[in-house]
């Protein structure tokens, strides 16, 4: 099975602020939820980013995210060279439509239109034979639907899917999730962990190859399972590729310290962040650049 694989821009662009996630501070999570509750108020930082250099998007599969892809797509020339990192499954937006729409009327609302009533068959197969296979590869499908059309060279599974089927012992779905991907999207498997030393072992176990990990890494150990020097270690002697997020552990760490820090690791590829304002996009561009000069 061969998927092309690329090399992923220095610098990602994450979606928390968009969706009220602050992890030290809820009322600014709050503050933020109101002020992006317009797609228009979205699509103005990701034009700042976009602007500034920053084309790739890494995003959750949140309904208000089709607003985005829409808008994208709507506009071929303005953003010819975005990239989407589709992340997930964003398990409340399921929840909502089988509330709202019955278990049919939930997989019609999501399912690709190509292939729907053989999708649908394939789910109904899966949930009676048990089979777990069909079912993921089923909701992966469904989450794609709305990036139809455009780049999507990595996708993510997220952080509270890999933990848990990690803390199952369940190593298999993460080859079910990377062989899917490969096959139907030519895109790279991405993992996303609290746990990157276990995690490593258990993707050995599954046979997923030099995999794309993103996990929390900076100097505070902020949300790093298994601290500083277990990660520093994988970082050295392990083969993966290594994406970094809350690199400023939440506004702790003064900007130019975290980056000066987490760029000088080994086999760093990648660094999301999210920001609210042109202003700070400019910023960490800059101190990228500074520290961690264009390959």
């Amino acid at each position: 099975m061969t998927t092309t694989t690329r090399t992923m821009d220095r610098l990602l662009f994450g979606d928390n602020q968009f969706f009220g996630v602050n992890h030290m501070s809820e009322e600014k999570a709050r503050a933020q939820q109101m002020r992006f509750q317009d797609t228009d108020a979205i699509m103005g930082v990701l034009d700042a980013a976009y602007d500034e250099g920053v084309h790739t998007f890494m995003c959750t599969t949140h309904d208000r995210i089709a607003e985005v892809t829409e808008h994208v797509r709507a506009q071929p020339d303005r953003y010819a060279d975005m990239t989407f990192f589709p992340c997930m499954p964003y398990a409340h937006k399921y929840a909502n439509a089988v509330t709202e729409d019955g278990f049919l009327g939930a997989i019609r609302k999501f399912l690709p239109e190509e292939g729907l009533l053989d999708s649908i068959a394939r789910g109904t197969s899966s949930l009676a034979r048990k089979d777990i296979e069909g079912v993921t590869t089923l909701l992966i499908d469904a989450e794609m639907k709305m990036f139809e059309g455009l780049d999507t060279p990595v996708i993510w599974l997220q952080n509270v899917v890999v933990d848990l089927l990690s803390g199952l012992g369940f190593t298999d779905a993460f080859r079910i999730f990377a062989d899917h991907v490969r096959k139907r999207y030519n895109a790279e498997p991405g993992f996303i962990t609290m746990n990157l030393p276990r995690l490593l072992d258990d993707l050995d176990k599954a046979g997923v190859e030099n995999p794309i990990v993103c996990s929390n890494i900076n100097k505070l150990g902020f949300r790093m399972s298994g601290g500083v020097d277990a990660y520093r270690e994988a970082m050295e002697k392990r083969p993966f590729r290594a994406v970094a997020m809350s690199v400023f552990a939440s506004g702790a760490i003064p900007p130019r310290e975290a980056i000066e820090w987490v760029t000088a690791l080994p086999n760093l590829e990648s660094i999301v962040f999210g920001a609210s304002s042109r202003a700070n996009i400019a910023s960490t561009v800059s101190l990228v650049d500074e520290f961690w000069p264009q390959r």
